[in-house]
Parts: C-alpha cells; structure tokens; sequence
C-alpha cells in the first residue's frame, strides 16, 4: 500500500505538470499567432514570434513525453482493480500520445513552408500561406483524434477507480463526466462542425477532470486492503 501511495502521488505530480504545459502550447500560442482563414496574417505572426511557436513545440514534446511516464504510473495505480482494464486505459492513452506527438509533423511543415528555402520559390506567397493555414487547421483537427482516444481512456480510468476501494467513487464519477466532454467534443466536430463553438464549450467542462490529481495529491489513497474486481 505505502507503494500503491507513491505511485499515486507521483501519477498526481505527472498529471498537473501536463496540466501547466498543455495549455501553453494548445490554447495561447495558436489564439495568439494563428488568425482563422487569414493565411498571410497567420504566417507574418508566426515569422514575428517564432521564438513563440517553437517554444509551443517544445512544450507539447515535454507533454507527450511525460504522458507516456504517465502511462505506466496510472496502469501501476489501478491494476489491483483489473489488470485487462488498466492495459485498455493505459493503451489508449499511449494511443493518444502517439498521435500527439505525430501532429507535430503539421507545426514543422509549416514552419519549414515558411522558412524561405530556395525550393519554395516555385510556390507563389498567397499560396504558400494557405498552405501554411491548411497545415495549421490540419494540426487542430489532429486533437479531435486524440481526443477520441483520451475519452475511452478516461471512461475505462473512471470505471476502475469507481470500483478501486481506495479512491473516492465520486473522482470515478468525475472522469466518466470528463470522458462524455472529450467524446462529444470530438465526435461532435466531426458530425457537426458548424456547431464547433457550442462543442468547444462542452470541451472546456473538462476541467473536472483536475479533481483527480489534486485528489491523489492531498489525500492519496485509502489504507486498505486491494481486492481484484475483473480479470
């Protein structure tokens, strides 16, 4: 148990570092540089600040790198629960992390589009632009995948640590809600996007989902004896 603790504090410490990076480099740096449907303006910001997009790069790389540590912490915390359903939540995870480190394929090539390469001169600047806005709305659109992979991790997550013992039911109950807001979030934008603002709303309800690792942080888990609910 006193493992099982640290574990959980330490899952705790990877989760709210995500936490003060991800923001960073998903919110701020593209509702700061990028300008929807205006290419030419995007590109000139990014040349501007591109101190700032590349620092937005580095800070998604710290994330996925840390989801990954992330990972294993969460399958070692709940796989006195089920073994079969942790390596489910831990896979999709490790999925979603795939996938974000994979988008940022879209940030070089627009990087790379707009740094002035003798090769690009066969592109004229407009196009250049929309090619660098098509790589950008290419990189946002990435999220809604790894969305969908994040919400069958937190739905799985939600149901052990409903059945854990050893944490409060109530967080379960937390991730579960957190699972529906990425899910229809994601799902939604790609059945309906001309409802992308109602569904981003949605998508910030996530924040319940800090309830978890604040949790493991203060309190950590019960003092008790684990016992197994599935295979």
């Amino acid at each position: 148990m006193n493992s099982l603790k640290k574990t959980a504090r330490m899952a705790a410490v990877l989760y709210l570092i995500i936490t003060v990076f991800a923001p960073f480099s998903m919110l701020y740096v593209p509702s700061t540089l990028i300008v929807p449907g205006d290419g030419a303006t995007t590109a000139s910001n990014i040349l501007a600040s591109e101190g700032l997009f590349r620092l937005a790069i580095v800070s998604d790389a710290v994330v996925f790198l840390l989801e990954i540590v992330l990972v294993v912490m969460l399958y070692v915390l709940l796989k006195p629960v089920s073994q079969t359903l942790s390596l489910v939540a831990a896979f999709a995870r490790l999925a979603m992390t795939i996938v974000q480190g994979m988008n940022l394929l879209n940030y070089f090539a627009a990087l790379l589009l707009l740094s002035g390469a003798g090769y690009l001169t066969v592109f004229e600047p407009d196009q250049l632009h929309a090619l660098v806005l098509l790589f950008l709305n290419a990189h946002e659109t990435v999220a809604l995948i790894w969305g969908l992979f994040f919400g069958l991790h937190l739905l799985v997550l939600g149901y052990l640590v409903y059945q854990s013992g050893y944490i409060p039911r109530i967080l379960g109950v937390v991730l579960v809600l957190t699972s529906v807001c990425y899910l229809t979030q994601s799902f939604g934008n790609i059945l309906l996007p001309k409802y992308k603002e109602i569904f981003a709303t949605i998508g910030f309800l996530s924040i319940i989902e800090l309830a978890f690792p604040v949790w493991l942080l203060i309190k950590g888990v019960k003092d008790q004896t684990v016992e197994h609910t599935g295979p």
